[in-house]
């Protein structure tokens, strides 16, 4: 056991030293591999080396070889660029010494239909003077050069000139009816575009103006421009007012036939309500005021003013007139189509300057456009003021005249202009402050002489003469009643206008009304409110001085009946015009009872007349009248005091209904209701009296004192105030 203990590590030693023997051996082959590979190696490495020694020494060789070449060769191309340089630079300089012989025929026949070749000859021409000016300035041929270029200038002037004469045309009038129509309330399905002149055109003026402001050195085109351009502005407006004339006779706005096919379905504009139509109205009045309000004495029932809606006011009446009197309104419509066309061509100078000054801006250059376009406007604005100034002084002359209904034909102008002055100060923005202060200018003398009219009116009502042969015989309406009441109602259409008006003369003194609605507050309202408690005061003054004048005038009447039925037609046709109408809005802001007042100045009218019957009444009163004793004779005296009463009350009844049948009440609700209070008190004295003498023998012949039946006494009072029955 223990030999083959001892055995075992000893074969064990045995075997790991035949392991390490063959590694040994594998790595020192390994080695040897390993030294055979880096013999090779420098064996190549040193082949390498000596053909890349070899490589190089030969580039050397080459390149000593081909730098020369390469140097000869670039300096001979160096030599022919400079030569065909110079070739080109003397041709350039050659052709410049052609230039004027090159571009002679096209510069002879203008520019018309080739712009843009003549533009390039004109360029030619242009780097020829620069050349001579800078390289041979005593050359003759500079001369001759800058003459060509001056020639041509002058062309391209007469072409801008030429094409801005040949196509600018005034705008046609249906054209700026419908532009103007696109600013209001009818809106068009297509916007109306006023185009001056045709595109091409257009695009060869642009291209003209350029070149005269990069190269001309000549402002005389801007002038040019301005000068035709101003002239078809003046055209176009002119022709709008002669397109009035013709086709306004009495239509309101005006659009283009051509426009309205297309515009179905579109509300109509309302037509304005014109001054003349007032003076219509109120001759008609001054006519119904003599006969009664419906065209016969006594027998109307105040249809004209019952007629009346807030727009209509005077409409029917005017028409009326048309039909009875067309002869004697024909300068009112004239007047009328005048006052349309004004307001109009207003409105066609700001749509059509905008227009102008969106074609300048394309044409002339900007540091020139708003003195160009100040220039430009001048004649028609000029024009437009000067027509402004003649309205003007035409409503002066005619208020010395005590005309004053000529005032009504600023109102309509004058809220336009007021309406229109942002506008109208924002397209002239940029111009000279004297163009800018003409419209302010033409507003303040439009305030002012309108303040100046409509004050003399007021002092016209209280003052106007107390003349027994213009006043009515029949006690009806007087005309400065319906004058002044249809002066005032026309006031309701331009109500912001007039107490503008009245504000802007500082008159509120006069009314006991602040003088600045700013004291208050600086609000539009307040500004609003103000010159509305202006206008009532305004009216209430007027009112006032009419129902003084009114009360002079009754005096006139012999008959204080008569006097009391003038006073009660004429204090019923205010009210009843007051209350058809907003006047009453008006009047009840600074007057809250006026209604009642005038209701009561009416109740002691109709009182005053009834006392006119008393002395008919005293006779069927029991004064002096006998006391009867039943079966009793009756004395003489006795009878006689009976025929007495019976005779007086007779006479009476008959002289009354004579002269009160020829007097008028022309509102039939107020005739009416007379004559049944009057009926009524007459009846019952006269009935109360036949029962007393009845059964009474007072006269063998009773017919003839007893005449009338209390049935007829009824009639005859019904037929009071009607000459017709």
């Amino acid at each position: 056991m223990g030999i083959t203990s001892r055995m075992i590590p000893t074969e064990d030693a045995s075997a790991r030293k035949r392991e390490i023997e063959e590694k040994l051996k594998q790595e020192q082959e390994t080695l040897s591999f390993i030294r055979e590979n880096l013999e090779k190696s420098d064996q190549l490495t040193k082949g390498m080396v000596s053909i890349l020694s070899s490589f190089e020494s030969r580039l050397m060789q080459l390149e000593n070889s081909i730098i020369p070449v390469h140097k000869q060769t670039e300096n001979l191309q160096r030599l022919q660029e400079n030569v065909d340089k110079t070739l080109s630079c003397l041709d350039h300089v050659i052709s410049y010494y052609h230039v004027a012989k090159d571009t002679d025929r096209i510069i002879r026949e203008g520019p018309s239909g080739r712009l843009d070749e003549y533009l390039a000859c004109i360029a030619k021409i242009q780097k020829a003077v620069e050349y001579f000016q800078d390289n041979n300035p005593d050359s003759p041929e500079l001369n001759t050069v800058k003459a060509r270029f001056e020639k041509g200038k002058e062309l391209l002037e007469a072409e801008f000139r030429s094409l801005l004469t040949r196509y600018s045309k005034p705008v046609p009038p249906i054209l700026i009816l419908d532009a103007i129509s696109v600013d209001e309330d009818i809106e068009l399905q297509e916007e109306v575009v006023l185009e001056h002149l045709p595109e091409a055109v257009l695009q060869d003026i642009i291209c003209i103006s350029g070149w005269l402001v990069e190269y001309g050195r000549n402002q005389d085109f801007m002038n040019v421009y301005f000068q035709i351009r101003s002239s078809q502005l003046d055209r176009s407006i002119k022709g709008l007012k002669e397109h009035f004339r013709k086709n306004s006779a009495s239509s309101g706005i005006l659009y283009s036939p051509a426009v309205q096919t297309k515009r179905k379905d579109t509300p109509t504009k309302k037509a304005p309500k014109r001054p003349g139509t007032i003076r219509k109205a109120q001759n008609l009045l001054k006519q119904y005021s003599q006969h009664g309000l419906d065209g016969k004495k006594g027998g109307s029932n105040l249809t004209p003013l019952e007629g009346y809606d807030n727009d209509l006011r005077v409409k029917l009446h005017s028409d009326a007139l048309n039909e009875k009197h067309g002869a004697t309104t024909g300068k009112d419509d004239v007047l009328d189509i005048e006052i349309d066309s004004y307001i109009h061509c207003i409105s066609a100078f700001v749509k059509l300057a905008q227009s102008e000054y969106a074609l300048l801006t394309e044409i002339i250059p900007e540091h020139h456009q708003k003195k160009t376009f100040d220039s430009l406007i001048q004649e028609a604005l000029d024009n437009l003021m000067l027509e402004g100034d003649n309205i003007v002084s035409a409503a002066r002359r005619a208020i010395m005249r005590h005309d004053y209904s000529a005032v009504l034909t600023i109102f309509p102008i004058l809220r336009h202009l007021k309406m229109n002055k942002s506008e109208f100060d924002s397209t002239l923005q940029g111009t000279a402050a004297s163009t800018k202060n003409k419209l302010p200018t033409l507003i303040t003398s439009m305030e002012t002489i309108g303040a100046k009219a409509l004050e003399e009116f007021a002092d016209s009502i209280k003052n106007d003469p107390d003349k027994e042969y213009n006043m009515p015989k029949d006690g009806t309406v007087h005309e400065l009643t319906s004058n002044a009441i249809l002066f005032l109602q026309q006031l309701l259409d331009f109500h912001e206008t007039a107490g503008a008006m009245l504000a802007s003369q500082v008159l509120g003194d006069t009314y006991n009304i602040p003088l600045d609605p700013r004291e208050t507050s600086s609000a539009s309202s307040s500004t609003s409110d103000f010159n509305k408690r202006l206008l009532s005061s305004y009216i209430c003054k007027v009112l006032g001085n009419l129902q003084l004048n009114l009360l002079s005038k009754s005096k006139v009447y012999e008959d204080p009946a008569l006097s009391a039925i003038f006073l009660h037609n004429n204090y019923n046709y205010i009210l009843k015009s007051l209350e058809k109408s907003e006047l009453i809005q008006l009047v009840t802001v600074t007057q809250r009872k006026a209604e009642d007042s005038y209701r009561e100045l009416m109740k002691q009218q109709i009182d005053m007349y009834q006392r006119s019957w008393l002395k008919v009444l005293e006779h069927l009163t029991d004064k002096n009248m006998p006391v009867f004793q039943p079966g009793a004779k009756l004395k003489d005296k006795e009878r006689q005091v009976i025929k007495d009463k019976f005779k007086g009350f007779n006479d009476g009844l008959e002289e009354l209904c004579k002269i009160q049948k020829g007097w008028a009440i022309p509102d039939k609700e107020q005739r009416d209701s007379i004559r049944q209070s009057q009926k009524k008190i007459v009846s019952e004295a006269y009935r109360a009296f036949l029962q007393r003498c009845f059964n009474i023998s007072f006269t063998k012949n009773p017919e003839k004192y007893h005449k009338y039946r209390p049935e007829e006494v009824e009639e005859m009072i019904e037929k009071l105030f009607d000459t017709s029955a």
